[in-house]
């Protein structure tokens, strides 16, 4: 008889088979329920190592004993004509099979109590030294009043953050939780927490009640609650007593004695100060630019109030920086005025993080703008040791992810991203950055998510709005671009870009009096603004009014309006054109260095922000006027001083199809644009026809594959014509 006969006879293989099935299975459950139990890490190691060791021992007493219709005996049972009367096909089977559908059972159990919504890794092992503070409700009349219930939730995370050894739930992802009629329980899963803070304010005449309870999640037990009745003006006093008593109730079963640790609070004593602090947090959640206007002027207030108050001034800092991301302020003014605040704050509070944040990013930008970038790779480092020493602090993390950005590290911004998601994994903002890394990263579907994901938890952002409407764009759906910036614009009014963003796709299009409606809108909030210069050349452009367009670009010029919205860059790029082909070349450049000494010097030690764009859109004139050696070499020097500032040229496709048509590298720019520029949808470039009736791109459009191309792009822009047309007339019509 064969080892392998033998082995099934004495069911060995059998007993192996359902060992390994039901051993795995039972492993898996009670890895995942242990933690959850409060099991200390090693009894899941030991539960694994327990079923690995068993196995042995369990196939060499299947070989020894035999499970006979008779029961378990060492011997087989043998038949009168002496055949070995073999187990009854079936009973081990059942045997495993029951055991098997138990264990399933078990899980699907398990797995259907977990909220829903929960994607967390169940294996997590909860702190019991753990805490999240839901946002207080708020119970007056009121609903105005509900700034000061946020306030006080703020005011107590901030406060338990400072105990040593408790871990407190993020802000943002508490606040996730605001309004939503949940189970202790399941917020307490999702948050990764073991115990609950949660409240109510009410507000009557100048009385103040405010009731707060600890409860510890796993079986909804009142650990410590507490009423307080007092002044107004006493909040104070009331944030800093509920914040001792939570932590002398947690340290007393959790932590151990705390000792006498100070934690510190909002710095300010005055409550009206502190009241429109609140107000200012309230009012820039959404960073619309309503909201950082109205942010602005609660701070001034507060600080008029109390000049002493550094949170307000840091916020105010902070402020500024949003305001200047958004084009609400200029370049040169956002970080003087950054430099200002946080300079002061540090001569007060050298251990200030934010502010020190601030003041090193402000620093580096200031720098890099007025043509210096050495500073960049000092300064990420820098920000990357603050970021080591204050994980949780996600305004010093969100400044390295934009510096990081800035020089077009994009993988290493969304890892520091999704490190930040991991702490505080409601954050919306934390979901929107992830979307714009990853649509700079060409990964729209992935971005698309990320976006969504913001939005779900934070509805009013216009700015998530936008990146839709530029994935829309990549996707070549000019519909649903004109569909997510008007949603954009629809929440935040005050803000010009947006329907300026709207009347630039418009004339591109040559839809003028579609466009017009959105210029009329942008002149009407901010006719100064670099948007209105720039929508003045557009326009008269897509007229193919030549002098009103030479006007509006003159006009940039002398009044020296800014770069954002390619308004300065783009003015410039106009007159070079223009005049290398009216051969007044010279002419127009002396006019622009008129204005603009140095603009157009290569060679500078420093070259700034400003003078490197135009620089950049002069090479279309250049390569019409200057000897070729001449050509090459600016060509070099400029790609030189872009990478310098972490990327340009070389990542950008059109950028690096026009350096090769510059160098006459025909060929290469030909099977380049089949494969990287012609493979897109128009609306990624809607002023192709411009662009390519430039010289250098002759002998590229000779090629019947790339005039095949531009064909097949004039018949998608004609459709999204039609389709943007048909959409805004359906718009009108029914409202």
């Amino acid at each position: 008889m064969s080892i392998f006969t033998e082995l099934k006879r004495r069911n060995v293989l059998r007993v192996a088979a359902a060992y390994l099935v039901v051993g795995w299975l039972l492993t898996e459950v009670l890895t995942t329920i242990l933690p959850t139990l409060g099991a200390p890490d090693w009894a899941a190691k030991a539960v694994i190592l327990c079923f690995a060791f068993g196995f042995v021992p369990a196939v060499v007493l299947s070989w020894v004993y035999e499970l006979t219709p008779d029961g378990i005996r060492k011997e087989a049972v043998k038949s009168e004509d002496g055949a070995i009367v073999a187990m009854p096909i079936g009973r081990l089977d059942y045997l495993a099979i029951a055991s098997v559908v138990v264990v399933i059972l078990g899980v699907a159990i398990f797995s259907a109590i977990r909220s829903p919504g929960d994607t967390s890794d169940t294996r997590a092992v909860v702190s019991n030294e753990s805490v999240a503070v839901l946002p207080f409700v708020n119970m007056s009349k009121d609903q105005d009043n509900e700034y000061l219930s946020d306030g006080l939730t703020e005011t107590l995370l901030h406060m338990l953050a400072q105990i040593p050894d408790l871990k407190v739930a993020a802000r943002t992802s508490s606040f996730a939780f605001k309004g939503k009629n949940m189970d202790v329980r399941e917020i307490a899963a999702a948050l990764q927490v073991a115990h609950i803070l949660e409240g109510s304010v009410q507000q009557f005449g100048n009385r103040i009640r405010v009731t707060a309870q600890l409860i510890r999640a796993s079986d909804g037990y009142h650990i410590w609650s507490e009423i307080f009745d007092r002044e107004s003006d006493d909040i104070f006093a009331i944030q800093d007593e509920i914040a001792m008593k939570v932590g002398a109730s947690l340290s007393a079963s959790l932590l151990g004695p705390t000792g006498t640790t100070r934690l510190a609070g909002v710095g300010t004593d005055d409550p009206d100060a502190y009241d429109l602090y609140l107000q200012a947090l309230k009012e820039r959640a959404t960073f619309s630019y309503g909201g950082l206007r109205a942010a602005e002027e609660l701070l001034k207030g507060a600080l008029l109030i109390d000049p002493g108050f550094i949170d307000a001034r840091t916020e105010l800092a902070s402020n500024y920086l949003h305001q200047l991301e958004t084009g609400l302020m200029s370049e040169n003014n956002a970080l003087a005025s950054v430099l200002a605040i946080t300079n002061q704050v540090l001569e007060e509070s050298p251990d200030d993080v934010n502010a020190r944040a601030l003041h090193i990013y402000a620093t580096t930008r200031q720098a890099v703008f007025q043509g210096d970038s050495d500073s960049v790779a000092g300064t990420i480092v820098e920000l990357q040791e603050l970021v080591a020493s204050h994980p949780g602090d996600y305004p010093v993390r969100l400044l390295l992810g934009k510096m990081l950005q800035g020089v077009q590290r994009y993988e290493e911004a969304l890892q520091l991203q999704r490190e930040a998601l991991a702490l505080d994994p409601y954050n919306s903002r934390i979901h929107y950055e992830i979307g714009s890394l990853l649509l700079l990263l060409n990964r729209p579907e992935a971005a698309r998510a990320a976006l969504q994901a913001s939005l779900d938890i934070e509805s009013e952002q216009p700015n998530a709005y936008l990146k839709l409407s530029a994935i829309a764009m990549q996707s070549g759906d000019g519909v649903a671009y004109l569909r997510h910036s008007l949603k954009a614009m629809e929440i935040d009014s005050r803000d010009h870009e947006i329907p300026a963003h709207i009347a630039y796709f418009l004339y591109q299009l040559k839809l003028v009096d579609e466009a017009d409606d959105f210029r009329d809108r942008v002149f009407a909030i901010a006719p100064a603004s670099e948007a209105a210069y720039r929508l003045e050349l557009v326009r008269a452009n897509s007229l193919n009014n030549e002098a009103a367009s030479l006007a509006a670009a003159r006009r940039a010029i002398e009044d020296g309006v800014g770069d954002r919205q390619f308004a300065f860059s783009g003015a410039v790029q106009y007159l070079l054109r223009r005049a290398a082909s009216k051969q007044t070349l010279d002419a127009e450049i002396q006019f622009i260095e008129q204005h603009w000494p140095g603009i157009f010097d290569i060679d500078a030690a420093a070259i700034p922000i400003r003078f490197l764009s135009a620089q950049l859109v002069a090479f279309d004139a250049w390569y019409q006027v200057l000897p070729r050696p001449e050509l090459l070499r600016r060509i070099d020097r400029v790609q030189e001083v872009v990478s310098t500032y972490g990327g340009g040229l070389r990542l950008d496709a059109v950028s690096q199809l026009t350096v090769l048509a510059l160098r006459d590298r025909t060929e290469e720019a030909i099977e380049f644009a089949l494969s990287n520029v012609f493979t897109r949808p128009v609306t990624m470039d809607l002023e192709w026809r411009e662009r390519y009736a430039q010289p250098q791109f002759a002998a590229m459009i000779a090629d019947p594959r790339i005039r095949a191309g531009l064909k097949q792009w004039e018949s998608e822009e004609a459709a999204v014509r039609d389709a943007a047309r048909r959409f805004l007339l359906d718009l009108s019509a029914a409202t």
